[in-house]
């Protein structure tokens, strides 16, 4: 019989089939490709840890923006104690490489997903967000069926207006249902993300933000104490706040995880006198495959960068976007600006990394000009 490759076999993880080479220079990169420049991101990584790590507390940096092992082991390695993740099968993907310890900050609903946490937790330190005792009792039941511990984290709405509980009452409740699936289950604290802070563009309005998100945390932590539990770690913060989680003396471990990314949205963030200006990692190598006397096009569109932060943004001085379609992007020049040639190659930057990873299969770290790691994006598509 005839052996048909999956996709798998013949195109995702395929080394054959990245995009360049170990030691090719980056024009000959095939495009569109992401480029990871090295020495940033090893800056970023230093210095959004040491920030973290000279308060006293831990890092726990996010795998949803880079969906990428090869990054998540180099972030152990610089000091974090695990990682993040908003889906099971994100988890998996990143304990296949023997990470040990991950936290799935998001709410898990359905049997099969439980299931699967549960199974993971045999391989790995697992914790689970839930804000309604659904949730603790599908982990729970789970978690007893196949021996294990699971970490529950309450999640506490702190100003987002997503998930979490907003009152005492909710989360008491919670706790008092994850207690009784003690030890399949443990109370393990709070987590405590304000996503729309990690956007304000200036330090006062982080600041104040995530002050009142400290006032709503010390609040819900008296009103457990009360009813009897303990809330012996507080979990949040992100890319745009994390030197003021840190520095709360509230917090125990912070989660940024556009950091050793970056992309437009949060470059646009003034920040702090006293906080790491971070550089752009995240590169968008694309090619002109045409050229008029009014604009030129790239070889990347839509299924190559996400545009719900907007477009991207050119890095070539005098040239900006004028509209993406679906495998275009068409960008035009201010006037005087040398004409470009068919296969120039051309770097963008995307308005949002965490969408623009998870389009492509690859990440190609570059230093000086030439490739010199090709990075998997292990975790693309993970999204159940």
């Amino acid at each position: 019989m005839t052996h048909h490759p999956s996709i798998s076999e013949s195109r995702i993880g395929s080394w054959h089939d990245a995009p360049a080479g170990i030691g090719a220079p980056v024009d000959t990169i095939d495009t569109p490709a992401l480029l990871i420049e090295l020495d940033a991101f090893e800056r970023n990584l230093a210095e959004v840890h040491a920030v973290i790590q000279t308060a006293g507390i831990a890092v726990r940096s996010h795998g949803k923006a880079h969906k990428c092992p090869d990054i998540a082991l180099r972030q152990i390695h610089a000091g974090a104690v695990g990682i993040c993740v908003q889906k099971a099968s994100e988890a998996e993907a990143f304990i296949e490489v023997g990470v040990k310890n991950i936290l799935i900050t998001n709410q898990v609903v359905g049997v099969r997903k439980v299931e699967r946490i549960a199974r993971l937790a045999a391989h790995a330190h697992m914790g689970v967000c839930v804000d309604n005792v659904v949730q603790v009792h599908q982990i729970g039941a789970a978690a007893r069926r196949h021996h294990v511990a699971i970490d529950v984290y309450i999640e506490q709405d702190v100003g987002a207006g997503r998930c979490g509980v907003t009152t005492h009452a909710a989360a008491i409740e919670l706790a008092q249902a994850i207690q009784t699936y003690s030890p399949a289950l443990v109370f393990a604290g709070l987590q405590a993300y304000h996503g729309k802070a990690q956007h304000l563009r200036t330090s006062a309005e982080r600041t104040q933000a995530i002050g009142s998100a400290c006032d709503k945390v010390r609040d819900m932590i008296a009103a457990l104490k009360v009813a009897g539990f303990e809330v012996n770690a507080v979990t949040g913060g992100g890319t745009g706040t994390y030197e003021l989680e840190a520095e709360s003396g509230l917090y125990t471990e912070v989660q940024p995880g556009s950091y050793v990314l970056m992309d437009n949205d949060y470059g646009k963030n003034t920040p702090a006198t006293d906080t790491p200006e971070l550089q752009h990692v995240l590169h968008v190598l694309c090619t002109v495959i045409s050229v008029s006397s009014t604009h030129s096009v790239v070889d990347g569109g839509l299924k190559c960068f996400a545009v719900d932060s907007g477009l991207p943004r050119v890095v070539l001085p005098g040239w900006t976007v004028k509209g993406v379609s679906d495998e275009h992007t068409t960008i035009v020049p201010a006037p005087g600006t040398p004409a470009l040639k068919v296969g120039d190659k051309i770097r963008f930057i995307s308005g949002h990394c965490d969408p623009t990873v998870n389009l492509h299969d690859w990440l190609i770290a570059v230093r000086n000009g030439k490739v010199e790691e090709l990075w998997p994006v292990s975790a693309r598509g993970a999204v159940f």
